[in-house]
């Protein structure tokens, strides 16, 4: 890639070089005002609300779909936590996980976001599995998350855990590449009022919530956000109409009465966007979750929850969906002697989705009734002091494919307090979706595809056999790191295939291998400074499968980067003042190709009293416009953010 844009790349790294500079400077300067601070003088608030050694003993649970702390988890599992998102500056869901170094974030428009794990990226990419408080909002009409749909409160955010490598044995299809479980605080948490509001060069946003808490540990929750973002412009500078806002309301009450906890949540949400050259589109839904927990006297536990959601996508003359979906699902767990820690359940969901076509496609039939079904069990067995042993296995079916077996093996190892070795080999895939199987284009394809495209009737589920390795330690009290290694075998990938003189279908005539590595730390380099960085690369090799007879590439199911860093800083500066400074750097994307770009972050926050905080952000703040994704000249350049906040809680 190098070799086919030397002009391109000279200017990229005068340019992260440029960057480079100004963010080690302003670090430096930042760090030693801290450093030169007295270290007696009270903070409002620590750097974060959770130390280095503090952060490893964080409880999770989308490893095992059971709690452990995170020092103990065999996994490449990156959790941001509630300060960083605050101190982050985002304004929707999608701009927070920017901060997970195991994600390929890429903004594809105003309101469009391109989000996986480990390759694949695409505006629909479906080998990553999103859920929000336990709900799935994987949709099967691509098998993949339409972002602009999902989003919430952030300052209710309790943590986000980033799971990449697969997760089948226990969530079960399109948890292929990775696993993003967004869990938010308890309604006990959130008790009084909250105003956050913000006014930028690019969006602007409006926050109300107001909690009360009742009872013991009981409380409730309303809440109402509004967020719009400007039209963003092409590489020439003509402005692309492609402005949005969305509104979202809800709430969520939480009780418990002696061994048992009951959560019940909901959301509705409305909003529009202005597509480029198409009408424009609205999106809405809403959605209704009960969820009900109980500890027996032996120890063991067992969960019901049960969900309803409904989604409408609409676009005059183009296409249009509503998607209702009832999920139940119910889990145990409980202890098998000394050495066996045992999880087992099962769920349904049901899918009715509606849709209408126009000129370009449509899907055939127009409305169809899936069904899923799966019954999982896995088992933690203790073989010696600090060495574990994880079996799991899930199976599904669903009204496609029929029964599908995703098996999950895992080793860790606690040589002592301070690390984790572990490794695994895991089987996952994606099921099909109503694009694979349904999907009819009635307009001739672009060269080398010259026809109509079909679903394919006969196109199976893609699958993936992962092998990882990791070691997660804490060699200091103020050190903490993670590394893996990867190397995935896919088969049966989706291809475009001849079905006759002028017509495709989608076929499973491609196989490849992908590896890489994906690294992270954390060091408080000082009381009031903390440091972070990231890194992960990723090589791809792709070929078609033999009797294939796909005329394009055999890699066109992603665009990825072969590397990304991340570096962050976080300091608390006297006064109640902190300073928050990001790089991204991301490399280039092959086809289509898009430059690699840098881009430098900075929040500035001051505690003007108690309750009350008003920030100034600004993202990519030495680059006027750069594209993320998408195939020149068209596509979207996504220009300078500058914000102004004000967050007052009482």
């Amino acid at each position: 890639m190098v070799a086919q844009q030397p002009r391109s790349a000279g200017v990229d790294a005068v340019r992260a070089a440029r960057a480079l500079a100004c963010f080690c400077a302003a670090m430096a300067a930042a760090g030693m005002s801290a450093a030169n601070a007295a270290p007696t003088v009270p903070t409002a608030a620590n750097l974060s609300r959770l130390s280095i050694e503090e952060l490893a003993e964080i409880e999770i649970s989308s490893v095992s779909k059971r709690p452990e702390r995170l020092a103990e988890a065999a996994a490449s599992v990156f959790v941001i936590t509630a300060d960083e998102i605050r101190r982050f500056g985002a304004t929707t869901l999608a701009e927070a996980l920017r901060l997970a170094p195991n994600l390929q974030v890429a903004r594809v428009n105003a309101h469009s976001q391109a989000i996986t794990a480990r390759g694949f990226n695409n505006s629909s990419a479906n080998k990553l599995l999103v859920m929000i408080d336990g709900r799935s909002v994987y949709t099967p009409l691509h098998a993949g998350v339409f972002w602009d749909a999902q989003d919430l409160v952030l300052a209710d955010v309790e943590r986000i855990e980033v799971i990449s490598g697969p997760g089948g044995a226990l969530w079960g299809a399109n948890a292929v590449n990775g696993v993003i479980n967004i869990l938010t605080r308890s309604a006990a948490d959130t008790a009084g009022t909250l105003v956050d509001a913000a006014a930028g060069t690019s969006d602007d946003l409006l926050t109300l919530r107001h909690g009360v808490r009742f009872g013991d540990g009981g409380g409730v929750r309303g809440y109402a956000k509004h967020v719009r973002g400007d039209n963003t412009e092409r590489a020439d500078g003509a402005e692309l109409a492609d402005d949005w806002e969305r509104t979202q309301a809800g709430f969520r009450a939480d009780w418990g009465w002696r061994q048992s906890a009951w959560t019940l949540q909901g959301d509705v949400h409305d909003g529009e966007a202005r597509v480029p050259g198409q009408p424009d589109r609205d999106i809405g839904g809403a959605n209704l979750l009960a969820r009900w927990s109980g500890r027996f006297g032996d120890g063991s536990t067992l969960q019901v929850q049960g969900y309803i959601d409904h989604y409408s996508r609409e676009q005059p003359g183009f296409f249009s969906e509503d998607l209702d979906t009832v999920d139940i699902d119910v889990q145990h767990q409980f202890t098998g002697g000394p050495r066996h820690e045992i999880v087992w359940g099962g769920g349904y969901r049901e899918h009715h989705d509606s849709t209408s076509g126009g000129a370009l496609l449509a899907f055939v039939p127009a409305d169809r009734k899936l069904k899923l079904a799966n019954v999982f069990a896995q088992d933690t067995i203790v073989l010696a002091e600090g060495l574990k042993l994880n079996l799991g296995v899930k199976f599904e079916h669903n009204s496609y494919t029929g029964w599908e077996t995703q098996p999950n093996l895992r080793v860790a190892w606690r040589p002592n307090g301070q690390s984790l070795l572990w490794s695994a080999v895991s089987r996952a895939v994606r099921t099909p979706s109503r694009l694979d199987r349904d999907f009819f284009v009635f307009i001739d394809l672009a060269p080398p595809y010259s026809g109509t495209l079909l679903g394919g009737p006969d196109f199976v589920s893609e699958e993936v056999t992962a092998y990882e390795i990791g070691y997660r330690g804490q060699p200091t009290p103020s050190t903490s790191f993670s590394v893996t290694a990867f190397y995935n075998d896919y088969d049966r990938l989706r291809s475009v295939e001849p079905a006759g003189p002028d017509s495709f279908v989608l076929g499973n005539g491609v196989e490849g291998r992908t590896s890489g590595l994906e690294a992270w730390g954390r060091v408080q380099v000082h009381e009031r400074w903390r440091l972070g960085a990231g890194v992960a690369l990723l090589r791809q090799r792709f070929a078609f499968a033999p009797g294939s007879a796909d005329p394009g590439s055999p890699s066109a199911g992603g665009n990825d980067p072969e590397w990304q860093f991340s570096l962050r800083s976080n300091h608390e500066l006297p006064n109640d003042w902190t300073l928050d400074l990001g790089l991204r750097a991301v490399d280039a994307l092959p086809n289509p190709s898009v430059p690699s770009r840098v881009a430098v972050d900075a929040r500035l926050g001051w505690k003007v009293q108690r309750g009350v905080e008003l920030s100034l952000a600004g993202f990519d703040l030495f680059d006027e416009r750069h594209p993320e994704f998408g195939a020149a000249p068209g596509r979207s350049e996504i220009g300078r953010n500058v914000s102004l906040r004000l967050t007052w809680t009482l």
